[in-house]
């Protein structure tokens, strides 16, 4: 099992900044990407950024050149700078961890992000 454990939502003005992180602890592993999701109400999860266990990059059109995905392996976390906010923005964001040893993946609980007008 793999536990992870988000935090750095919150509430913030159009235009501000925000930064997730995300923890991960238990069965890990070096091999692994780590990646962000999204849930607005109403809508299904998508994804918002990831990171492989190459370091290559990969955002959802709707974020690029505004978040930056990154990760501290001696850490074994990953975060999310969230800049130049939107409204839009506003959603539970959920950290996740696909573990190639055992092919699957696991989800956090879940940071809210409120981006206010």
């Amino acid at each position: 099992q793999v536990q992870l454990v988000e935090s750095g939502g919150g509430l913030v003005q159009a235009g501000g900044s925000l930064r997730l992180s995300c923890l991960a602890s238990g069965s890990i592993s070096s091999v692994n990407d780590m990646g962000w999701y999204r849930q607005a109400p109403g809508r299904q999860r998508e994804l918002v950024a990831i990171i492989t266990r190459a370091d290559n990059t990969n955002y959802a059109d709707s974020v690029k050149g505004r978040f930056t995905i990154s990760r501290n392996n001696a850490k074994n976390t990953v975060y999310l700078q969230m800049n130049s906010l939107k409204p839009e923005d506003t959603a539970v964001y959920y950290c996740n961890y696909y573990h190639y040893a055992l092919g699957r993946d696991y989800w956090g609980q879940g940071t809210q992000v409120t981006v206010s007008s």
